[in-house]
């Protein structure tokens, strides 16, 4: 009886102390990286650097075509102030066979010739890049999910229209590339609705689409959750998550998890500052740290030295803050 008691009691005390198992803290690794305050920028991770490229600073001039790079988000270096490409607002950006690449993209915000591209660059250096295609075969287009898998590059929807309002520009097509320059239409038309602004990563040999809609004319947000083991044939995971349907948020694989960082919504027009885990795209979890930045979205995110990464974004105003998070592998208690 005693045994058994003992046994209730010791469950008891495990179940208090994983409820209150405190979330790991956001440290500031810097105020001001040196890059001007932006949002919408590339970002990736390439010869043990963060990189960034370009990004937004205003709607009422052409978006910034700089390249930096930092080996601990701390002290950043300018590549170089002129880079060739230059739609370089809510362009893709991705690391691919010892290269990095940059996709699509915005030109000239709401200045006339504006216009979306459907170009592919690549550098080894972040100073000389090399275009591999003028014209990609998929649409021009910013805001699309990117990702590496099965030894591919991957671009999931997207919109050619970025101020304008045109809600037939929206895609959820799908294709890939072995080598930037030939791509393939895996599908014209995905089972996940047609949509801008969303995130995609790969996890367990499967590509994740989330989140995303449309921003003008009719602002349109999801939190569905969709997965592939082909990028052809998608199952949905769930039509709602816990977190707010969203747009311009970030999301990355970490730790055997998907991520969901940030983000805004219209209804009511706000940021998000919150951030959600999930090891299958159904069950989701929020962590809840008691030191973390300041509500932003377009910012960057990263997995670098073994920790998740924010940096930039607009935090109401643009930021230029680089934030890190360090959570132990067995922190977790979703498995």
């Amino acid at each position: 009886m005693r045994i058994f008691l003992s046994s209730i009691i010791l469950l008891a005390l495990q179940t208090v102390a994983i409820a209150q198992k405190k979330a790991p803290d956001w440290v500031k690794v810097t105020d001001d990286a040196g890059w001007q305050a932006r949002d919408s920028q590339g970002e990736l991770v390439y010869d043990d650097r963060l990189w960034i490229f370009g990004g937004w600073f205003g709607s009422y001039e052409a978006p910034p075509r700089d390249v930096w790079s930092s080996p601990d988000g701390k002290e950043w270096t300018l590549v170089t102030r002129e880079a060739p490409w230059i739609h370089s607002d809510l362009s893709m950006a991705l690391t691919f066979k010892n290269r990095m690449w940059f996709m699509g993209g915005w030109y000239n915000g709401r200045l006339e010739g504006h216009s979306a591209s459907n170009q592919v660059w690549s550098s080894t250096d972040g100073d000389e890049w090399e275009q591999a295609t003028d014209d990609a075969g998929w649409s021009p287009r910013i805001a699309a999910g990117a990702v590496v898998f099965d030894d591919k590059m991957w671009i999931l929807g997207g919109t050619e229209n970025y101020y304008f309002g045109d809600e037939s520009s929206l895609t959820n097509d799908v294709w890939c590339s072995a080598d930037g320059e030939h791509w393939e239409q895996v599908t014209e038309s995905a089972d996940w609705s047609p949509r801008a602004y969303h995130q995609a990563v790969v996890l367990n040999d499967r590509i994740y689409v989330m989140g995303g809609g449309n921003y003008v004319p009719e602002y349109q947000a999801y939190n569905d959750v969709w997965s592939s083991a082909d990028g052809k044939t998608w199952r949905q995971e769930t039509d709602a998550a816990p977190w707010h349907a969203r747009l311009w948020f970030s999301a990355t694989t970490y730790r055997d998890r998907m991520w969901v960082v940030g983000g805004w919504s219209n209804d009511p027009s706000t940021n998000w500052g919150d951030v959600w885990y999930s090891a299958d795209g159904k069950e989701w979890k929020q962590l809840e740290s008691e030191t973390t930045w300041k509500e932003r979205h377009e910012h960057s995110v990263f997995v670098f030295q073994d920790k998740l990464w924010v940096a930039g974004g607009h935090a109401q105003p643009l930021s230029s803050e680089v934030w890190s998070l360090d959570i132990p592998a067995d922190w977790f208690d979703d498995k």
